[in-house]
Formats: C-alpha cells, structure tokens, sequence
C-alpha cells in the first residue's frame, strides 16, 4: 500500500448516491466502563490502515488521524495509559511525500505530489525514530512477511522503527509480541491480497508484496501471531479483511468513462480490448476492473514502442492485464478474502477475541454509504468522504468510521462502555 501515484487525472462522471442508513453522535452524559478489559497498555499491531497511511504517503497529519490514536483517546476515559505513535516531527511533517487535490478542471481532479518538508535521511530511508511506541503499523506490511527478519531491511516504514542491530534481525512479529501490553487491536492480511490486486492480479519474480498468500501459510502465521499476542492472556480485537476490489483504486476508472475521454477527443471507437488473466485478448466489458493509475497513464490510444496500434483500441494491442482485473480474477480475489476472514473469525473465537467486521462495514459504506448526523459518507473517489486521494487508504473521516467500528466489537464482547468518535470532527477529502 505504498505506492504513490503520479500526475493522476481520474475522469468522474456524475454519481448518483442512495444512502440508506444513518449515524448519529452519542448523547452526553455516557457513563463509561472498561468492562471485562485492561486497556492500561494498548498497543496496535497493523500495516498502512494503521500506521495513518493516506493520499499515497505517510505524514504528520495521517499519522495524527490513524483509527488507533481516535481509539486510544477514547480509551484514556476507560482506564488507558499512554499511546504513542511514531509521529514525524513538525519540520518533517510531509514524512515520504503525499498527493493533494491541486484543481478541479472540468469536473476532473488534478493531483500534485507534496514534496517539501519531508523527512528521509537518505534515498530510500526515512529519519529513525527512536522513542517508545504503542501504534506499530507498518505500511506494506504483510502478514506472511511478518515472520520474516528480512523485511525489516527491505521496508523503509520498518526499518525507520528498528534499531540499526535489529535491522533484518527481528521480525515484524516479534517487535509487536514484546510489548508488555494488557490489550492490542490486530488487522493484518489486507496486503496478503492487495499488492497482488493492485497490479491487476499479476504476480511478479522475486517481489513479494504482488504475491496472493496462501491459504495455509495465512492460517499457521496468523495463528502464531495471535498466539504470541495473547501469550499472557491478553484480550484484544482482531478485524477482519475488507473486499478489495470494492475500493475506488478498483471502481473509479470505468469502460465508459475511458471510451468517453478517448472519443471526447475526436475518435469513433466502442471497444476497449483487454489481456485476460488467461493470457486471451477480448473486448472489455462493464464487468472488468481497471487500476485507478491507468487512466493518468496515459496509454489508451497511443502508439506502443514497436507496435504502432494504437494501445487498447485493437486486439494487436490490448491494455496489458496488469492494469485490470477480469471477472475470473476478481472471484479468486474475493474467494481469497473469504478463506482468509473465515480463519481470522476462528482463531477470534478461540481465543475469545472481539472482532471488527471491516469486510461487512466497508462493504455498507460501498453501497449503499450512510449518513452520520447529516453528513454523506460512501467509497465514490475524492467525492464520497470515505477514502483519501489514493483510492485506498482512509480519509480522516475514515478512520473515525473505523475507530468506531472497533469501539463497538470491544464494547459487545468485553461488555465495556466506551464511547464512540464524534465523526463530525473529521475531515474528508480537502478540496484546494
């Protein structure tokens, strides 16, 4: 979930929103309870989603916003202690760099890459931070890499948390177990699915981070985490893993909107032709997914180094399949995702854990969205408030959505009080 895309210039059309549900803030006057937990030392282990990861980048403000810190101020009212996150300092507040929404030009968003103020001590490096720390998201993160010493070398986001001698000496695993917590917030896996997605279920020779992780491997690692987590009979709540392909970074660009650019342009064409998963070449259908990046590409139509045809507009020479998801690959994916949530409920039930249904709920903020205290919320890019300019990663009214969804899965199984985000304080996209 790292990338950073850019120059994107995403066509939207205009989006008709049905909105069928509705939140409102809690009344004043909430008694609060821990319940049956002990939140004195609440540590949250994650990846991108819970590092704050947004707009294609971490920075000060998404660190600030990440669900775990929104959860962890809530928590201080139940008997919470300190939590900390590695936040970048003020000079360095751009952290790896980020997309803003610079212009609307006739309906359509133009992004620019922020790149001042950021905060790498050299290529590929971000400034150490050395202080104690109980938010551990790290973007990129896996959970079948977590077991692996290796990627705290290969992980910038890592190895900006590791100590020079523990770098590619210590697992992700082990640096979350040995915390001395009392209760932790787990969601892991969503990148065991989404890398491979991202680069249109395409998997690449020596890069694991595009690989679909095996069923089996998921189960042993994730259960080896939650064991070491829960080692000392720890309590927590594990979330389970959203429908990727559901993300505006799978539903912005559409057929019709390309074939609408490319014709607004003077051409008379009908059908884009695609490479299947399958290795077949065949017209795209309304079916098919295509990769948010590759409407600011700018390949459609144009001649391709040593074939002349014009790029997607003929079987000679189809948009390839990494930039597109077919029917076929979108129900592996969320075939995936199902084996995959199905041992995350088991192994919660086990252990007699909470779980954070992200799957379900991400899902109603797709269709049909919901409204909190009047205000739309729903995953359209840049317009439906839920998901920052990357089409992946959270909004901060995003993360106050998500902070709530834990507060509710810990309430029900530890039979806590702990009271809710006030979503309304939140921002969604910021328009320039």
């Amino acid at each position: 979930m790292n990338k950073v895309f850019n120059d994107i210039k995403v066509y939207i059309g205009i989006i008709s929103i049905v909105l069928a549900s509705s939140c409102k803030p809690e009344i004043e006057g909430f008694q609060t309870s821990s319940g049956q937990a002990d939140f004195s030392k609440y540590v949250a282990v994650g990846n991108s989603l819970t590092a704050g990861y947004a707009d294609g980048g971490l920075y000060l403000e998404g660190q600030q916003v990440a669900y775990p810190n929104l959860l962890a101020g809530q928590l201080k009212n139940v008997g919470g202690g300190e939590f900390r996150s590695p936040f970048f300092s003020e000079e360095q507040r751009n952290g790896s760099g980020y997309l803003q929404l610079k212009a609307l030009e006739n309906g359509q968003p133009v992004l620019e890459n922020v790149t001042s103020n950021l905060a790498y001590r050299a290529e590929g490096k971000l400034t150490k931070y050395t202080g104690e720390i109980e938010n551990l998201g790290v973007p990129g993160m896996r959970l079948d890499l977590s077991a692996f010493a290796e990627f705290g070398a290969l992980n910038m986001y890592f190895e900006r948390l590791l100590p020079d001698a523990e770098v590619g000496t210590k697992t992700y695993m082990e640096f979350a177990a040995q915390r001395n917590h009392t209760f932790f917030t787990f969601w892991l896996g969503n990148n065991d699915v989404l890398g491979y997605a991202m680069n249109g279920a395409v998997e690449v020779p020596g890069d694991p981070t595009k690989t679909l992780t095996a069923v089996g491997t998921f189960s042993a690692v994730y259960n080896n985490f939650i064991n070491a987590l829960t080692a000392n009979q720890q309590k927590g709540v594990v979330a389970t893993i959203p429908d990727v392909t559901a993300i505006p970074y799978f539903t912005t660009v559409t057929r019709a909107a390309l074939l609408a650019a490319v014709n607004a342009g003077g051409a008379n064409v009908s059908d884009i032709y695609i490479q299947t998963g399958a290795g077949t070449t065949r017209a795209a259908t309304d079916t098919d997914l295509f990769v948010l990046p590759f409407s600011s590409a700018g390949l459609l139509g144009r001649p391709s180094q040593g074939n002349p045809v014009p790029y997607g507009l003929a079987p000679q020479n189809p948009v390839e399949s990494k930039y597109v998801l077919d029917p076929a690959e979108v129900q592996l994916i969320k075939a995936r995702v199902n084996e995959f949530n199905k041992i995350i409920k088991e192994v919660a039930q086990a252990k007699g854990l909470a779980v954070a249904d992200a799957h379900a709920y991400l899902n109603r903020v797709k269709s049909p969205g919901i409204v909190y205290n009047g205000m739309s919320i729903n995953a359209a890019f840049i317009t439906g408030n839920a998901f920052s300019l990357d089409g992946v990663h959270l909004t901060p009214i995003g993360n106050a959505l998500m902070a709530n969804l834990f507060i509710e899965a810990i309430n029900a199984q530890y039979k806590s009080r702990i009271q809710k985000v006030d979503v309304t304080q939140y921002r969604g996209v910021k328009f320039p």
